[in-house]
């Protein structure tokens, strides 16, 4: 697509925010089997732009495709291609993006695509939400792509109404984490539900909690009506009891990773003293036998 107003409206905060995101994706998905940009010429002019080497705005919008699979109980090897199309406002205003998929018909793709952008203008307003839109895509797609979306919705609900017992580890997170009644929300909550982990507060913020799965749900409805500029589950891990041996109390306690819930900090800096050492973090998940999750977090490897 190409936008002739493109040129005459971009902003410099709003490409840099653009090539930022691209570049975070790039690492995410680093072969063009996963992520296709389609214009090459549109990404230089505005790696350009923003490095300070033409004054001119670019004159296109950068368009990409990300390749995901969809990997469930029901659907195996399911390619979903998730198309982006940068518009002048981004990240001011949401992007375009479409889902292209086989076993999607054309009532479901679009059911799928107005609850997508809905999700999007309610929880990424004014961020870069493309990633967003990938995790929500994966977590979602499945259930547009059965025959009988009613049948399905019944399934759902006949799930909530006779809960399977799961342990269940919730990573969140947060465009930043400094108001202290939040954070004392965050501790008695955790506390009053018997989950442990721990809360990084600054920027950004970090939380995981881990215990029975209706005490991870109770604690993620209860955090994420706050006001937040950005919140949301980034990661999560759901397992079964009845495939571990033991009692119940047993088995959760020996799926635990942390002891407790605790406020983790990472030796502070920055001039408000609200930015941690990610290295230090990642030492600490790796400790405990999470450093994998660094990545889904930050795009990069820990070290």
């Amino acid at each position: 697509m190409f936008d002739r107003n493109y040129s005459a409206m971009v902003g410099i905060e709003e490409a840099e925010a653009q090539l930022s995101e691209i570049e975070l994706l790039t690492s995410m998905f680093p072969s063009q089997a996963e992520l296709d940009v389609k214009d090459q010429l549109a990404l230089a002019e505005l790696r350009e732009y923003v490095e300070g080497r033409t004054d001119s705005p670019p004159s296109s919008m950068p368009e990409f495709v990300i390749q995901q699979k969809i990997d469930t109980e029901d659907l195996k090897g399911v390619t979903v291609a998730i198309s982006c199309a940068y518009v002048v406002d981004y990240p001011n205003v949401l992007p375009d993006i479409s889902v292209r998929c086989p076993e999607l018909s054309r009532a479901q793709q679009t059911r799928l695509h107005a609850d997508m952008n809905a999700y999007l203008k309610e929880n990424c307003c004014g961020e870069v939400c493309v990633l967003s839109a990938v995790e929500w895509v994966k977590d979602n797609a499945q259930l547009y792509m059965t025959k009988n979306l009613a049948a399905n919705a019944l399934k759902k609900v006949s799930t909530v109404a006779q809960p399977v017992e799961v342990f269940t580890r919730l990573w969140i997170y947060s465009h930043h984490i400094y108001n202290k009644v939040k954070r004392k929300n965050i501790l008695e909550w955790s506390s009053e539900l018997g989950l442990s982990g721990f809360c990084m507060p600054g920027k950004p913020g970090v939380v995981c909690v881990e215990g029975p799965q209706a005490s991870c749900e109770e604690f993620w409805a209860r955090v994420k009506v706050l006001t937040w500029k950005r919140i949301m589950i980034r990661h999560r891990e759901d397992i079964p009891l009845d495939s571990q041996s033991g009692t119940k109390e047993e088995i959760v306690t020996s799926l635990r990773r942390f002891s407790g819930f605790d406020e983790a900090m990472f030796d502070p800096h920055g001039n408000r003293g609200n930015h941690m050492d990610l290295g230090q973090l990642y030492q600490f998940l790796n400790d405990k036998g999470c450093g994998d999750v660094f990545q889904l977090y930050f795009g990069i490897e820990g070290r």
